[in-house]
C-alpha cells in the first residue's frame, strides 16, 4: 500500500516539474519574431492619388505619355475619302486598237517619264502613212490649182476647193500623229512602244500579254502617279460652308494609323450644293512622303482653327462617370491623379481637352479603367 502511494506521489512530482518547465519556458523565452507584412502595390491617398510601388504588376498594364497641344477643331471631322492627285497622276490608255506584245514593267515599279510601259502591235499605224500621203497629195494638188488660177485657166472656186481640201488632209495628218503620239517604232521587236508621259510609280495596272486593247475601253490600261502627293475628297455640309475657305489646315485621319493626324490644307471648294446629300465637296492636299495613305482609303477631315492649340488625348484615357470627364495624370514617378476635365471637342480617336489640362503633362493612355477600379474598390 505504500509503495503505491510512493509512486502516484512520484508521478505527480513529475507532473508538476514538467507543467512548471512549461509554464517558465512559455513566460520567460523571448517570443518568437513576427514578419512585417509588405505595403500593398498601390495606395490610396486623398481619394484621388495612388501611389504605386516600384515592380507592381499593374506597371505592366500602363502606358503614360506627354500630351501635346494641337490646333482646336472647328466643326465635328468630315466623311471623306483619299485619292490621286491628278497634277501628277497619268492614265495611260490604248491609243489605238491592237494587241499588247510585251510587259515590262509591275504595278508597283518606278518609271521615268518616256519610260516604255507596253510593247503593242498596232495594225491601225498605217493609217498614219495614208493620212499623210492623202496630205502630199492635197497640198500638190492645191499649189497646181494656185498656179493655174494665176494664169486665169481656171476658175476661183476650184482654187478654194482644192484649198479646203488641203485643210481636211491636214487636219486628219494632225489627229492621225496626236491619236499615236505616244507610240515609238521598235524594229527589233515588230511593234511599237506605249510610253509614260510622266515619271511616278506604276500603281495600277489592267493589261495581260497578249490582251487586245481599245482606245475607248473603260478602265485605262496604266495608272502612273506620285503617291507621295494626294487628295482627300471631304463632304461639307451645306449649314457649315461659313467656316471653311481655300488654303486652310486641316487634320486627316484613317483607321488604318488611329493614333496618326495627317496636316493638309483646302485647295478648292465646290460651287454646288448636291441635292440629295446637302453637301459641298471639299478638295484637300495632303503629302504622303512615307506613302502610308493608299488611295481609296476612307478618310475623316477636321477643320482646324487658327491660333487656338489644345492639349489632344485618345479618347481611352478618359474615364466618364455621369456627366463629368476624368484622365489620370502621373504627377511624379508612381503618383497618378486622378483630375476632372472638361473637353472641348470630342472625335471619332480622340478628345481635346479645354480645361483642367496643360500640354506636355504625361497622362494615362492605356490602362485608365484599372486605376479607376483601384479607386472605387478603396
Amino acid at each position: 500500500m505504500n509503495t503505491r502511494n510512493n509512486l502516484a506521489l512520484a508521478a505527480a512530482a513529475v507532473a508538476l516539474l514538467a507543467a512548471a518547465a512549461y509554464l517558465w519556458q512559455t513566460h520567460v523565452s523571448p517570443p518568437a519574431a513576427v514578419e512585417a507584412a509588405p505595403p500593398p502595390a498601390i495606395q490610396v491617398e486623398g481619394g484621388r492619388t495612388l501611389r504605386i510601388q516600384p515592380g507592381a504588376p499593374q506597371l505592366s498594364y500602363l502606358h503614360i505619355e506627354a500630351v501635346a497641344a494641337l490646333p482646336a477643331p472647328l466643326i465635328e471631322a468630315l466623311n471623306a475619302r483619299v485619292a490621286y492627285d491628278d497634277n501628277v497622276t497619268a492614265r495611260v490608255f490604248a491609243p489605238a486598237a491592237g494587241r499588247i506584245l510585251a510587259l515590262p514593267v509591275q504595278a508597283g515599279d518606278a518609271v521615268a517619264a518616256g519610260a516604255r510601259l507596253a510593247v503593242l502591235d498596232i495594225p491601225d499605224y498605217a493609217d498614219l502613212h495614208k493620212a499623210d500621203a492623202e496630205l502630199r497629195l492635197r497640198r500638190a494638188a492645191f499649189e497646181r490649182a494656185r498656179l493655174l488660177f494665176e494664169h486665169d485657166a481656171i476658175a476661183r472656186k476650184e482654187v478654194e476647193s482644192a484649198e479646203n481640201e488641203l485643210a481636211a488632209a491636214g487636219a486628219e495628218s494632225e489627229r492621225a500623229h496626236a491619236r499615236l503620239r505616244n507610240l515609238r517604232p521598235l524594229a527589233a521587236q515588230g511593234g511599237f512602244a506605249l510610253n509614260s508621259p510622266l515619271a511616278g510609280i506604276v500603281t495600277e495596272r489592267q493589261a495581260n500579254p497578249g490582251m487586245e486593247v481599245r482606245p475607248d475601253q473603260d478602265k485605262p490600261l496604266f495608272v502612273v502617279s506620285d503617291p507621295s502627293r494626294l487628295w482627300v475628297i471631304a463632304e461639307l455640309p451645306e449649314k457649315d460652308l461659313a467656316r471653311v475657305r481655300v488654303g486652310q489646315s486641316v487634320g486627316i485621319e484613317v483607321d488604318a494609323w488611329p493614333q496618326k493626324s495627317f496636316p493638309g490644307r483646302v485647295l478648292a471648294v465646290g460651287d454646288v450644293v448636291d441635292p440629295q446629300s446637302r453637301r459641298v465637296p471639299v478638295r484637300c492636299a495632303v503629302e504622303n512622303p512615307e506613302r502610308l495613305l493608299k488611295p481609296e482609303m476612307f478618310a475623316r477631315v477636321t477643320l482646324e482653327s487658327e491660333g487656338r492649340h489644345l492639349p489632344r488625348v485618345p479618347n481611352k484615357s478618359i474615364v466618364t462617370e455621369g456627366v463629368n470627364d476624368f484622365v489620370f495624370v502621373e504627377k511624379e514617378a508612381g503618383v497618378i491623379e486622378k483630375r476632372q476635365v472638361r473637353l472641348s471637342w470630342r472625335g471619332h480617336e480622340a478628345s481635346f481637352v479645354g480645361e483642367g489640362l496643360s500640354a506636355g503633362e504625361r497622362v494615362v493612355t492605356t490602362g485608365a479603367l484599372l486605376l479607376n477600379a483601384e479607386l472605387s474598390g478603396n
